[in-house]
């Protein structure tokens, strides 16, 4: 009877995991080895950082295709409340550092954000793809001690957002700051408002003052502002981490103002943009040169006031190179910012497509009178179009028509210069050849990984290079490292076995993948 039913649970195990029950074992006998990219952080500081520029320039990391990134991206909002996310944070401190005649951003750029990097990919040249999938973000804790377990971000109603001098209350044109609060370790999924306050005329160090928000670095003296505590009583704001800007080099200019996305990426602002999502960019300058900054933590489509939860945050990417010789269908002649994840495909279009072509030598001053929300539009429907055509191999009418019928298109955003739609594509309409179903066991073993069962839980552990991540079928939440996560789907049964699609497998190969803390290369 005992050797009956120890015969009966391994052929449950089997079932489950895919695998011949005479070859069933709790952890597989493989080898740790296997799959082992590089692993490296980016620290933020006045080195490693630029202010308002996604342009060419010298590389703060070289990273090679494969490697991973731990990467720290600091908002550029930080001066609206120093208490709360600058003091005591000595990287933010660096960044920040600003006294009468003496400041670190001396290579400022046009633009707003503080971008990381740039990182070069040896080996990118024009013509070829970057992919960067998101495999970690985390908000960055504040380093006062008066605020500890709580990060801060800043939503600022400024004179750039779309409604600005079209209110209705007085002053019609006014900038409201206000503050938000997260809790640092994910106790909560929500941001709720702590303050705002109206802008009033700042002093800047070096004696220029700035009545509007027009130079982000400008620390607000709080002695100048009123504010107001009862705010947005009782309202709970989802998180939604998230790059605001992200984007490979342009090869037009060499500086390049941070603020218009085009087809280089930049800033896009779509919420999309997160942990368990792919980028795809189309690179056209030797190394790349990906910057990443402008990190959100909560933001809808448009982005109307001017600005998301602006805050900062720390993330772990994987950059693969992918060669123009050897490009899918998908990715040739890929001419703008596309994204990925479990479910979808996201086209962005813009205003226009590459304005700093199309605009000529004073393209970045011209684009923010130039936009428009048709231009956008028509930008997103022949990507869209063109996508569907080369990546899916349909008809052109074929295309046409599933536009009409399924794929939704929503504004990214109309303050940025050049503004944004962008079209998302459901895979599952296309059934098996977007979204292959494999078996869960032998995919993860073939890199490495070990595999273990608890059929009483019916909960699934991946354990390799260190990290470890526990899932249970049907369930949308794993455990990965002991704190809980956001799986990039539920893991399934079908016929028996474990299945799950290519693009988890890819995603968590990577996240699987990063090296232990005390063996990375910290850089600067």
């Amino acid at each position: 009877m005992k050797k009956q039913i120890i015969r009966n649970v391994g052929v449950t195990l089997s079932l489950f995991l895919g695998v011949n029950s005479l070859s069933v074992v709790m952890y597989a006998n493989t080898t740790n080895d296997a799959y082992k990219p590089k692993t490296h952080v980016l620290k933020a500081n006045s080195e490693t950082v630029r202010w308002g520029n996604i342009g060419k320039g010298d590389p703060a990391l070289t990273v090679h295709s494969g490697d991973i990134v731990t990467v720290e991206a600091i908002t550029h909002h930080s001066g609206d409340d120093y208490e709360r996310m600058i003091k005591g944070d000595a990287g933010v401190e660096d960044i920040f550092h600003w006294i009468e005649g003496e400041k670190k951003e001396a290579l400022r750029g046009p633009g707003v954000h503080i971008m990381t990097g740039p990182i070069a990919v040896e080996g990118a040249e024009p013509g070829d793809v970057l992919e960067v999938k998101i495999l970690d973000m985390k908000l960055r804790p504040n380093g006062n001690d008066q605020y500890a377990g709580k990060t801060f971000g800043v939503n600022a109603a400024a004179n750039w957002g779309y409604l600005y001098g079209d209110m209705v209350e007085e002053p019609k044109k006014r900038e409201v700051v206000t503050i938000y609060e997260m809790d640092t370790e994910g106790g909560t999924d929500y941001a709720t408002a702590v303050y705002n306050y109206k802008w009033s005329a700042q002093t800047d160090p070096d004696g220029q003052v700035h009545p509007t928000i027009d130079y982000p670095g400008v620390i607000v003296d709080h002695n100048t502002i009123d504010k107001n505590f009862d705010v947005l009583k009782g309202v709970k704001i989802p998180v939604r981490l998230h790059f605001g800007t992200m984007g490979v080099a342009p090869k037009e200019a060499d500086v390049v103002d941070s603020v218009p996305p085009s087809y280089n990426g930049g800033n896009v602002d779509d919420w999309r943009i997160t942990e368990g999502a792919t980028m795809y960019y189309p690179v056209s300058v030797a190394g790349a040169l990906l910057s990443i900054g402008d990190p959100h933590a909560g933001q809808g489509d448009s982005e109307i006031n001017g600005t998301a939860i602006e805050t900062s945050v720390t993330g772990d990417i994987q950059v693969i190179l992918h060669k123009k010789a050897s490009l899918n269908n998908k990715l040739k002649g890929l001419n703008f910012p596309l994204l990925e994840n479990e479910n979808e495909w996201v086209v962005h279009g813009f205003s226009y497509a590459n304005y700093l072509e199309e605009l000529g030598a004073s393209a970045q001053t011209d684009i923010f009178k130039n936009s428009s929300i048709d231009k956008a539009m028509k930008d997103a429907a022949h990507k869209t179009k063109d996508f569907l055509m080369a990546g899916m191999e349909l008809s052109e009418d074929e295309a046409y028509s599933l536009m009409s019928v399924s794929a939704d298109f929503g504004i990214t955003q109309v303050v940025d210069g050049n503004w944004g739609v962008h079209a998302l594509i459901d895979k599952g309409q296309f059934g098996d050849s977007e979204r292959k179903p494999v078996v869960l066991r032998s995919s993860f073993e073939n890199f490495g990984a070990k595999v273990g069962w608890q059929p009483a839980t019916k909960t699934v552990t991946l354990s390799y290079n260190g990290n470890v991540l526990e899932m249970k079928v049907g369930a949308t939440t794993g455990i990965y490292n002991g704190e809980t996560v956001k799986l990039a789907a539920p893991i399934s049964v079908v016929n028996g076995k474990i299945v799950v699609s290519e693009y988890f497998v890819n995603f968590y190969k990577a996240k699987l993948a990063k090296t232990e803390q005390d063996e990375i290369a910290i850089i600067r």
